[in-house]
């Protein structure tokens, strides 16, 4: 395979993974971006990289965009030149936002603007090549398709898992709320205080709720609330995280539906359009003018491309 250009672009969105109920299936895609861009070099590597992370993420070739990217190059057969990669994140780091999934997904598709055939690597490959890197396509999903997604694992007898997706459109009324959080939190530690077994009970509740999200997103946003109730994951995560659980009691308590982000600790809330506002105002406002300072508010909205990318200059 052959590179076709010298220079590629990328836009890759933030993401909420698991939504509630959907744990390790359900994502969104959110209009905060991460823009990257990458050059071909006779020889070399360089990183450089402002705003979110920068100074503490590698600036080598262990920089997760270069990893992906390499990893995409060497899947197709293409050659491996020099690079210079430019990165202005804006996706928190550490925070339940996907940053890790839409770099994974932001070097694959810096790849593709390089090659000279970019089907090569069409969106089946490159969420396959994401959820290698990252463990689980929940985030890579949205982060590549946009939207709303729905994503799973194949595995025939004697056969790879095969990663797959699909996106489905959110309801115009419904409007994404991140309250950010100045503490971190890694994936590795939030999973590692849930449990290895849940109850029949349990597990019911939770495909129920699930498959009620699923049509309160697309398309009855006055379900929200009951269908983004979990049993799986959140209540075991309050030792590693009990701030954040807090304001999401309080806001649930208002009526607002609100969950934990992917692994947290942000708080992702899915209020409605009301009039000149949304119907959370005044409870996200009750909620924060106890927690002055500890929280960011952010209202980014829904993104409905995923990654997009341009090749050339």
């Amino acid at each position: 395979m052959a590179l076709g250009h010298d220079q590629a672009r990328v836009r890759v969105p933030a993401t909420s993974a698991n939504l509630g109920p959907g744990f390790d299936a359900l994502g969104l895609a959110l209009a905060l971006h991460d823009d990257l861009e990458v050059r071909v070099l006779p020889s070399g590597v360089s990183v450089q990289v402002t705003g979110e992370g920068a100074g503490e993420v590698p600036d080598g070739e262990q920089h997760l965009v270069l990893r992906a990217l390499r990893l995409a190059l060497d899947h197709v057969g293409a050659p491996q030149p020099g690079l210079a990669l430019t990165c202005v994140n804006r996706i928190p780091h550490g925070r339940g936002l996907g940053s890790s999934a839409a770099a994974a997904v932001g070097g694959l598709l810096l790849a593709r603007g390089l090659l000279a055939d970019p089907a090569a690597l069409d969106d089946d490959t490159v969420l396959a090549l994401a959820t290698r890197l990252e463990g689980h396509p929940d985030n890579a999903a949205p982060a590549l398709l946009g939207g709303a997604t729905i994503a799973w694992v194949e595995q025939a007898d004697g056969t790879a898992p095969r990663p797959r997706a699909v996106r489905f459109p959110v309801h115009q009324e419904v409007v994404p709320v991140v309250l950010v959080p100045q503490e971190r939190l890694s994936t590795q530690h939030a999973r590692s205080v849930l449990p290895a077994v849940v109850t029949h009970r349990d597990a019911a509740f939770q495909a129920g709720r699930a498959a009620l999200l699923v049509e309160a997103l697309g398309r009855r946003p006055d379900l929200l609330l009951p269908a983004t109730e979990d049993r799986l994951h959140q209540e075991h995560r309050r030792e590693v995280m009990s701030d954040s659980l807090a304001l999401v009691d309080e806001l649930r308590a208002q009526g607002v539906a609100a969950v934990v982000s992917g692994a947290g600790p942000t708080v992702l809330a899915l209020t409605r359009r009301a009039g000149e506002g949304m119907d959370a105002d005044e409870a996200l406002a009750r909620a924060l003018s106890t927690r002055a300072g500890a929280w960011r508010l952010l209202r980014p909205g829904v993104d409905d491309e995923g990654g997009q990318v341009r090749s050339g200059a």
